[in-house]
């Protein structure tokens, strides 16, 4: 049997500050994440950015908590039972089990569990389109982990990206185009992607050459003009420089250039999350309309969308080289 593990970041627990704390510490203090030395990193970290940030957060995370908790598992659930459903059932069939880097279950719990459930082969699909070493490679580094705890070495294929992948494209192309025809289509489109600081793309991150992969590949899917469309980058953290333009640098500035109507799309989070619903689809249009903006549109991500299931069985099938 084919055991898939459907990797994200992760999730506070529930929406209260000492979650939300909980949940941050884990996350920041990967290596991965914040390339800082400990013994400066971690007092600052304890001291000063968990007591502040953890309430902040945690009254954003309540803005957008589901009644099945927080959004991201909720989505990534769902995500999860379609992939089931759009895997095949020839050659002994396949498991898929969602994980979480920061979060439970772990990756190594449910490497487990998919071992105990009779699978001997495994992909790990990390869900992120576009590599960086700030989220796929914190995937590669805690499946190593797994792996240095085993003594026979399963059969073992890792998804690096599929940024430019002709399904994915193809379904983020039909959630916008049908999100046009449900509201309206806006003048303007922005894709936004989460950013990385400029100092992990001089060292050889991949990341940013990926998104504008994707947002050139998605534009030209649509049929849009170059003047139709920005690429930018949101959730900036810490003072040094990150990618840019800012997505809320121009969510400011797009009015006064004349785009009163705007839709945002986020083609980098496989399902809705703090990032996309609060971030952007709450605080954006805020940002939005306040500069001036008349008409202001999320675009949600694909989440369990079919076509997003049924991209993502390809790439699996890809990886496992079963065309």
């Amino acid at each position: 049997m084919l055991g898939v593990l459907l990797v994200n970041t992760g999730t506070p627990d529930a929406p209260r500050a000492p979650e939300v704390r909980r949940f941050l510490a884990r996350f920041l203090s990967d290596p991965r994440v914040v390339e800082l030395p400990r013994l400066l990193w971690q007092p600052l970290l304890r001291g000063v950015i968990l007591p502040v940030r953890g309430p902040r957060s945690s009254r954003n995370y309540e803005k957008v908590w589901l009644p099945g908790g927080s959004p991201l598992t909720v989505h990534q659930r769902a995500l999860a039972a379609a992939l089931q459903e759009a895997l095949p059932a020839q050659a002994g069939g396949a498991r898929v089990a969602d994980c979480y880097l920061y979060s439970n279950p772990g990756v190594g719990e449910a490497f487990a569990a998919l071992r105990e459930a009779g699978a001997t082969r495994f992909v790990v699909l990390p869900l992120y389109p576009q590599c960086s070493g700030t989220t796929t490679g914190a995937v590669y580094d805690q499946v190593g982990d797994v792996m240095r705890t085993l003594r026979a070495m399963p059969d073992l294929r890792l998804v690096g990206d599929y940024h430019v992948d002709a399904g994915y494209i193809g379904a983020l192309a039909a959630s916008v185009r049908e999100h046009w025809q449900a509201h309206g289509r806006q003048s303007h489109l922005l894709m936004s992607f989460h950013g990385i600081p400029v100092r992990c793309v001089r060292l050889g991150d991949p990341y940013e050459a990926q998104c504008h992969g994707t947002a050139q590949a998605l534009a030209a899917a649509l049929g849009l003009a170059d003047g139709d469309w920005t690429i930018s980058f949101q959730s900036r953290f810490g003072s040094e420089k990150w990618l840019g333009p800012a997505t809320d640098s121009q969510l400011a500035e797009l009015p006064a250039r004349g785009v009163r109507e705007l839709a945002v799309v986020c083609p980098g989070f496989g399902v809705d999350c703090l990032e996309t619903l609060e971030e952007i689809a709450i605080g954006g249009r805020e940002t939005f309309e306040h500069a001036g903006g008349t008409h202001f549109s999320y675009v949600p991500a694909l989440n369990s969308r079919a076509d997003h299931a049924a991209a993502l069985a390809r790439v699996v099938l890809d990886a496992r080289g079963a065309g």
